[in-house]
C-alpha cells in the first residue's frame, strides 16, 4: 500500500503528520511513505525578473523549509519515507500524484473552513477531493 501524504510545513500539515506517526501501527510492514511538497509557481513576471536558477533555488528553499518538521517527526518515529517536491498548482498537483503514483491514500491536513470558506477561499483540499481518484484522509 502507498501512501502520499502532502505537507507544506504549516500547523495543519504537522497535525496530519502527527496523524500518520501516531497511526503508522495499523499500516506498518504493509505501507510505503511518500512526503509531497507542491509549491505554486512563481507569476511569470516575478519569475523573468529572477531568471531559472534564482526561481530553483527559491522552490528548493521553500521544499526544505516545508518537508524540515515532516522529516524530523518521521525519523523520530523509525518511518522510512521518500520525497517528492513539485512546483505546481497544489490542488490539481497532489491529484495528479496520486493517480500517477498509483497511491492507495492521499493524507493532508485541512485548515477547516467549512464549505462557505472554502467557496470563497478556493481550498487545496477541496481541489484534491474533486480531482482525485483515491480516498482523501483529512486531518484537522
Amino acid at each position: 500500500m502507498k501512501i502520499l501524504l502532502a505537507v507544506d510545513g504549516g500547523s495543519h500539515s504537522r497535525r496530519a503528520v502527527k496523524y500518520v506517526t501516531s497511526n503508522w501501527r495499523l499500516f506498518e510492514g504493509r505501507a510505503a511513505l511518500t512526503l509531497l511538497h507542491v509549491d505554486p509557481p512563481l507569476m511569470t513576471r516575478v519569475a523573468r525578473a529572477l531568471g531559472r536558477e534564482e526561481v530553483q533555488r527559491y522552490h528548493a528553499d521553500n521544499a526544505k523549509a516545508s518537508l524540515k518538521h515532516a522529516r524530523a517527526a518521521l525519523r523520530r518515529a523509525r518511518i522510512a519515507c521518500t520525497e517528492q517536491c513539485l512546483v505546481g498548482d497544489p490542488g490539481t498537483t497532489i491529484s495528479q500524484t496520486a493517480s500517477a503514483g498509483r497511491y492507495a491514500m492521499v493524507v493532508m491536513g485541512s485548515h477547516g473552513h467549512g464549505a462557505f470558506g472554502n467557496l470563497l477561499l478556493g481550498s487545496v483540499v477541496t481541489k484534491v477531493l474533486h480531482g482525485c481518484k483515491v480516498p482523501v484522509l483529512i486531518v484537522r
